[in-house]
C-alpha cells in the first residue's frame, strides 16, 4: 500500500467516525443549556452553588438568564430557553396547559415577607393578613416599592392589592422595573415598604435597614418549579439538556444541597426542598 493511499483510507475512516451517531450525540450533549429563571434564584446565591455542581456531574455548560418569571416563561415559549425554574404557579400551569411547558415538577419553597421602615408609618408590624397590610400602607400613603416587572413576586403583589381592594398609584407607589436585589436596594434607599422572597432578603439583609414586618400568611407561600420546554416551541431547544437539568433539580443529592443552603452563612436555610410532594401539602410555615 502506498503512503498516499494509506492517508486517504485514514481520512475516510476519520470522516466515518465523525459522522457516526454516537459522535453526533456527544456533540449534541455538549451544546450549552439555556436556563431561564427568576432573579431571586440568582440573587439568593443558590444558582452559584447548583449550576457548577450540575456542570461537573453532567458535562453540560449552563447559560443562566435571570429575569422576572413572566419574562422567563415567555422566553421559553419562544424557544429561546431549554428549561425554566420559576415561582408563579398559576402562570406556570397555564403555560403547561397551553403545551408550551412540559413536566412541571416542584423543587422547593420559601415564603414572601413584607419589609419596611423601622418606624412603620402604616402600622403593619405583626399583622397576620398580607392583604390588610398593603391596604394599611395605601391608606397611610406610605412609600411602597414594587418590582413592576411581571415577575412571580410582582404577580403575587398585584393579587394582594386586588384582595385589599386597592389600586396603587403614585406618588407613594414606586415601580423599580428591576429584579429583587435591585428592588430591595431601592426600597432601602427610599426607606419604603416592599414585598420580597425571604431567600433574597436574607442574602441582602446585612446591607438593608428594613426589618420584616409581616410574614406567615398563607398567600405568601412561594413555590418554585422546574419545567422542560416543549421542542415544538423552536428548532434550537436543547431537549436532552433541558431534561437533564430538570432531573438534576429534583434529584435527592440536589434536594439535600438545597435543604442546607444558607445555614452556614445566614443561620437558617433559605429554601425548603419539596420534590415529589403534592402541591396542596406544601406549607407556608418555615
Amino acid at each position: 500500500m502506498t503512503r498516499s493511499l494509506g492517508l486517504v483510507i485514514v481520512a475516510l475512516l476519520l470522516a466515518l467516525t465523525l459522522a457516526a451517531p454516537g459522535h453526533i450525540g456527544a456533540q449534541a450533549q455538549r451544546a450549552p443549556i439555556i436556563l431561564s429563571t427568576t432573579t431571586s434564584t440568582q440573587d439568593s446565591g443558590l444558582l452559584d452553588v447548583l449550576v457548577p455542581m450540575f456542570e461537573r456531574q453532567s458535562g453540560y455548560t449552563v447559560k443562566t438568564v435571570a429575569v422576572g418569571t413572566g419574562q422567563a416563561l415567555a422566553l421559553a415559549a419562544r424557544g429561546e430557553a431549554d428549561v425554566v425554574l420559576a415561582h408563579a404557579p398559576a402562570v406556570e400551569k397555564k403555560y403547561v396547559a397551553d403545551g408550551k411547558m412540559l413536566n412541571r415538577r416542584l423543587v422547593m419553597y420559601n415564603d414572601f415577607v413584607i419589609i419596611g421602615p423601622e418606624s412603620d408609618p402604616a402600622g403593619i408590624k405583626g399583622m397576620t393578613s398580607a392583604a390588610q397590610a398593603v391596604k394599611a400602607i395605601a391608606q397611610a400613603g406610605a412609600r411602597f416599592v414594587s418590582r413592576g416587572d411581571n415577575s412571580g413576586t410582582h404577580i403575587l403583589e398585584k393579587s394582594l392589592w386586588k384582595s385589599a381592594g386597592v389600586e396603587p398609584s403614585a406618588p407613594w407607589y414606586i415601580e423599580s422595573g428591576q429584579g429583587m436585589g435591585a428592588t430591595l436596594n431601592l426600597a432601602d434607599d427610599r426607606n419604603a415598604y416592599t414585598l420580597t422572597d425571604r431567600g433574597t432578603y436574607l442574602a441582602y439583609q446585612k446591607r438593608l435597614r428594613l426589618p420584616i414586618l409581616v410574614q406567615g400568611d398563607r398567600p405568601l407561600l412561594n413555590i418554585y418549579s422546574v419545567m422542560e420546554v416543549n421542542p415544538a416551541n423552536g428548532p434550537r431547544v436543547n431537549i436532552a439538556g433541558g431534561k437533564a437539568f430538570a432531573d438534576f433539580m429534583v434529584a435527592p443529592e440536589t434536594q439535600s444541597v438545597i435543604k442546607g443552603f444558607g445555614i452556614e452563612k445566614f443561620g437558617q436555610a433559605l429554601f425548603v426542598p419539596i420534590a415529589g410532594m403534592p402541591e396542596d401539602q406544601v406549607g407556608a410555615k418555615r
